[in-house]
């Protein structure tokens, strides 16, 4: 069984949560249990995506948060050899139908493994925090649209849905998650407002993967 990552980023233990997960404790069996579901709306155990190896899980706000669309462009850069050289599993779980699951990636070109928590039971039992709190976070380097341009991006890919929904509860925040194997958890944070996730480098580290570089990208778009 590999080492537990002992490093904690910021956000770890910040909020309450329900017992069973906070690192350094095992996921409660009942949240390994839960369903998540596929491209496909096939049912798979939450704890199952991570039984036998370590993963990155990042919960996302919802699938038309412009925020999380970016974050998952740069997601999708990362080289599956990366992941496969560290034995690590990097898993998106949304909170949309699973009907929105192939356009988003499409969208974002992300090719990774995801999933969707329509009943966002997970992110409750996770203790993932639902508003947003009025703190700093800094300048993502990930986010490369200010807030007006990417809300209008968000809202005309709302209207032009065949499915026309916020595809997913728009209050809901996401977080960063290392699990496994089996229901070990190395690492937890919970993004406390849309711009509050964790660099993907930061948390490639934890893992050991190779870090990838992101800065051959435009400059950040203002209106």
């Amino acid at each position: 069984m590999a080492a537990p990552i002992t490093r904690q980023v910021s956000g770890c233990a910040a909020t309450p949560a329900p017992a069973g997960s906070e690192c350094g404790q095992p996921l409660a069996d009942a949240v390994a249990a839960l369903p998540v579901l596929d491209a496909a709306g096939e049912r798979v155990q939450f704890g199952a995506l991570f039984r036998e190896r370590r993963a990155v899980v990042v919960f996302v706000r919802h699938f038309l948060c412009y925020v999380c669309q970016e974050y998952v462009e740069d997601l999708a850069k990362i080289p599956k050899s990366f992941l496969q050289e560290a034995n690590v599993t990097l898993i998106v779980i949304g909170q949309a139908s699973y009907h929105h699951i192939e356009p988003f990636c499409k969208l974002t070109g992300y090719s990774h493994e995801i999933y969707v928590d329509p009943e966002r039971e997970i992110y409750k039992r996770l203790g993932m925090k639902r508003g947003e709190e009025i703190v700093s976070s800094g300048q993502s380097p990930h986010i490369k649209s200010n807030l007006l341009w990417g809300s209008l991006r968000s809202l005309w890919r709302a209207v032009n849905s065949p499915l026309f929904d916020f595809q997913g509860d728009p209050a809901q925040q996401g977080g960063t998650l290392i699990l496994g194997p089996g229901n070990n958890i190395h690492f937890i944070h919970r993004d406390r407002n849309r711009l509050d996730h964790k660099p993907i480098n930061s948390v490639l580290q934890l893992v050991g993967v190779q870090q990838v570089n992101f800065t051959s990208r435009p400059s950040v778009i203002h209106v």
